[in-house]
This record gives C-alpha cells, sequence and structure tokens, in this order.
C-alpha cells in the first residue's frame, strides 16, 4: 500500500491569492499528507492573469520551509517520494523559523562590485562568473544574480543586512547547489543537509557506516 495518495489542485481556487508562496502555501494547507508534484505546483505557482510560469517558484517553496517554519518533505527527506514529489504532513509550524534577511542596497551594490557582478561561486579552482543577463549553459534560463547568505540561513537568520561581507554573490543554480552544505564564514560543515540530499544509495551507505560505528546490530 502507497505511503502517501497523490494531492489534488484547483488552479482556480487560488487565482485571487496575489502572491506566488500563499498559493503554494494554500495549496499544500488543502492537501495535508498528500503528494504535490512539481507540475501542479507549477500550476498553482503560475500567473493566474497572465498565464506565466514564474521562474523562481522553487525558491518561495524553500522560504515556506525557512521563513514561514512549515516541514515539506521531498525525496531528500523520504525514499518513498519520487524526485518532483512534495508533501507537508501537518500544519505545524516551527516556533524557530524566521523571516529571511535580505542586503540593503547599498550592501548589495557593495558585494556586486566586489565580485565584479558575477557569480562567485568556484569549484575545483575556476570560477563561474555568470552575470546577470546571460544564459546559463548548462541549467538554461537567463541568470539574475542573488545575494547569498553566506552563513546559512538555517543556522544565523539574522545576517546583518548592511554589511556586504555577510552577502556571497550567487547564479540561481549555484543558489539551489549550495543549498545549506556549508557556512562560509566559519567552514562549518552541514552534515545533515549533505546526507539528506544524497541519493539513496549513498545514504545507504552513510546508514552501514554508522551502525558498525556504534556497534548497532537493531
Amino acid at each position: 500500500m502507497a505511503k502517501y495518495k497523490q494531492g489534488t489542485v484547483k488552479p482556480a481556487r487560488y487565482a485571487k491569492i496575489a502572491s506566488i508562496m500563499d498559493r503554494i502555501e494554500a495549496a499544500f494547507l488543502d492537501n495535508l499528507g498528500h503528494i504535490l508534484s512539481r507540475g501542479q505546483l507549477l500550476e498553482v505557482a503560475r500567473d493566474p492573469r497572465t498565464g506565466e510560469e514564474p521562474e523562481n517558484w522553487h525558491q518561495r517553496l524553500s522560504e515556506l520551509r525557512t521563513d514561514r517554519g512549515y516541514t515539506i518533505l521531498s525525496k531528500r527527506d523520504d525514499h518513498d517520494l519520487k524526485v518532483g514529489e512534495y508533501v507537508m504532513p501537518t500544519a505545524t509550524r516551527r516556533t524557530s523559523a524566521a523571516r529571511r534577511m535580505r542586503p540593503t542596497e547599498k550592501a548589495w551594490l557593495a558585494a556586486l562590485d566586489r565580485a565584479g557582478h558575477s557569480c562567485e561561486w568556484e569549484e575545483d579552482g575556476s570560477r563561474c562568473s555568470l552575470q546577470d543577463g546571460f544564459t546559463d549553459p548548462i541549467g538554461g534560463g537567463t541568470v539574475r544574480l542573488t545575494p547569498d547568505h553566506r552563513r546559512p540561513h538555517s543556522d544565523s537568520p539574522a545576517s546583518d543586512p548592511e554589511d556586504p561581507e555577510c552577502w556571497g554573490v550567487l547564479c540561481p543554480r549555484h543558489q539551489v547547489m549550495k543549498k545549506n552544505y556549508w557556512d562560509d564564514t566559519t567552514g562549518k560543515i552541514n552534515v545533515m543537509a549533505i546526507i539528506q540530499a544524497a541519493p539513496r544509495k549513498v545514504k545507504q551507505q552513510v546508514y552501514a557506516f554508522l551502525r558498525r560505528y556504534f556497534g548497532d546490530d537493531v
């Protein structure tokens, strides 16, 4: 028997709700404990007036978790879910959730100047360097540089909005890749976030290692 049932959404039901995040929130609350697919969430997020599909709908999904404190499960949290499936198990919200801070305009411009108005992500000694308006050669779509919490929002939600050194400059693809994997200011690795995002085979390897480490045969 399937662990979760498929939810249903009627986009017209949410047409009078102004913001993308509020529409997605309403859809989840109407389908507690049921699966909503990526396609269903896109339909809800679509602008009810123009029919345009927003590029940043997945960021609003992230903010439901971080800013509003909801638990939203995906495949990285529950192996019974497929890629592109999401479940809000309850309407309970974490009281520790804090609204996501953003840099002031002055701090953001200073961060952009420091970064040369390009993505600061570095990997294997090379820098991404994509700029606003470029086409992402890997992920596709038009690049819009966004501020990145150098100290993860989940660890320190009150990053100083006036200090440009608290903010990195990333393209959308590398914002998603970074998630909350590490804290740029301390080098602290968020092991739980890495394990959550790992494929099931890697999770099994970690599980087997921990059983050996703790001598737990249960």
